[in-house]
């Protein structure tokens, strides 16, 4: 009844935003929750095939003349290609209201297979997929005085575990990036928020978990999974109350407890590693 409320009031009417990589997942769950409530969306990707197959999905939820779907096929790291597209989008609709960045990817492996390419990759796509697009549309923000940029983080970006050594330190990135630009930009009238997504069923996780090592899947089995759509939904529930940390479904207690009992949950993955290495009968 409440989400039905929430449709009816249409509180994103006459608001646009931006989303990174918002063709699949999490993204794509977000940029049609966005659109149910009223809102416009301009989805960017790489490939154009599933965004168009995206975009279809959110043209069939839009209500009003007044929304539009809009897609750009472009890596959001290349800033020579995506400056442009976003001057184009910016010229024809004004500044978008928020900048939604859920671009990533997780690479999990044994430390001692992962070489210096795959931290620098992983750097590239997390950090510099945020921090891009971020760069090129801030000088409106600042300009307009107004904007709304949310990142995603994830709840390795409070916490690590076995086999995410590229991963993890990305997303602590993205935390770090949040909290400088937060205090920096306060006086322009520019907002942030955080997403920290529990382990969440989509399309990128299925393919993490081909490489995941076996100690971590079985550290993983008693994690209850996120629907991509329920956490879209407390995405856009915590944008719309001004949240700057957005903790869906198990990440809340574990942020919670991280953050006044670090040593517990040290002991906790340590004991749940050990227990994993000793079922798979590893000393």
């Amino acid at each position: 009844m409440a989400k039905e409320n929430l449709i009816r009031r249409q509180p994103l009417r006459n608001k646009i935003a931006v989303v990174c990589g918002g063709s699949k997942g999490i993204g794509k769950a977000t940029a049609k929750e966005i659109v149910q409530l009223g809102g416009s969306v301009c989805v960017i990707a790489r490939h154009m095939e599933p965004l168009e197959t995206a975009a279809r999905e959110m043209q069939g939820l839009v209500r009003e003349d007044s929304q539009f779907v809009e897609v750009i096929a472009c890596d959001a790291t290349d800033m020579e290609r995506l400056g442009p597209q976003l001057i184009d989008f910016v010229d024809r609709h004004g500044v978008p209201d928020y900048l939604i960045n859920i671009v990533g990817y997780a690479n999990p492996r044994y430390v001692q297979d992962l070489s210096l390419a795959d931290y620098r990759n992983a750097m590239d796509v997390n950090y510099y997929g945020q921090l891009v697009p971020i760069l090129l549309l801030l000088p409106h923000f600042i300009t307009a005085r107004k904007g709304y940029i949310a990142n995603v983080s994830s709840v390795l970006g409070f916490m690590g575990i076995m086999g995410y050594a590229t991963y993890t330190p990305t997303k602590f990135a993205i935390v770090g990036l949040t909290e400088a630009l937060r205090n920096e930009l306060k006086p322009h009238g520019i907002k942030f928020s955080i997403l920290f997504p529990p382990d969440t069923d989509t399309p990128g996780f299925e393919i993490e978990n081909r490489t995941k090592p076996e100690e971590t899947a079985l550290m993983s089995k008693s994690v209850k999974l996120m629907t991509a759509e329920d956490v879209g939904e407390a995405f856009i529930e915590g944008l719309l109350k001004n949240r700057y940390l957005i903790l869906p479904g198990e990440s809340a207690p574990l942020w919670r407890i991280n953050r006044f009992f670090p040593w517990l949950v040290r002991w906790i993955i340590d004991r749940d590693y050990s227990k994993a290495r000793a079922q798979l009968g590893k000393e």
